[in-house]
């Protein structure tokens, strides 16, 4: 899987109100820097509410929200640490919400490059230091060269 990892797919400390917020603003990103179709933004929102991407683990909570690869131009990750944590819906059980505060928006180009990118994900969901990690990161480098050191 060719994975391109950008800078400018690195957001720290975003003041979001919404789950729905946060998705808009990354599919937008994605879709302005070429990585995905314009039906990607709507997908994700579609997605979510259907398949929510909460996942439960200790604080800080991570949420990994994706859509179909045929909607996808590139293979990336955008990163966003939030400032204060929103809630999403719990991936196991959707009437649970989390209070998220790391979101790893996957656009995978291929069709099974999701449960691998997934697989390496959980290494983060896993490690409460790497995560805590992240969010203390104080610029962009720092996050993206965790994020890529997880992967």
């Amino acid at each position: 899987m060719d994975l391109i990892l950008d800078k400018e797919l690195v957001f720290r400390d975003l003041t979001v109100n919404s789950d729905k917020e946060v998705l808009a603003f990354l599919a937008n990103e994605l879709y302005e820097k070429g990585y995905v179709k314009k039906e990607y933004i709507g997908a994700i929102q579609a997605r979510e509410e259907e398949y929510p991407t909460g996942l439960p683990s200790t604080i800080p909570m991570i949420a990994i929200p994706h859509a179909n690869f045929d909607l996808v131009n590139k293979t990336t990750l955008a990163i966003a640490t939030l400032k204060n944590p929103i809630d999403f819906n719990n991936m196991e059980n959707k009437k649970d919400l989390l209070p998220v505060q790391i979101i790893i928006m996957m656009a995978i180009g291929e069709p099974h490059g999701q449960v691998e990118m997934l697989q390496k994900i959980v290494n983060i969901i896993q490690d409460e230091p790497l995560r805590k990690e992240m969010m203390a990161a104080n610029n962009d480098e720092k996050l993206l060269e965790l994020l890529k050191k997880s992967i």
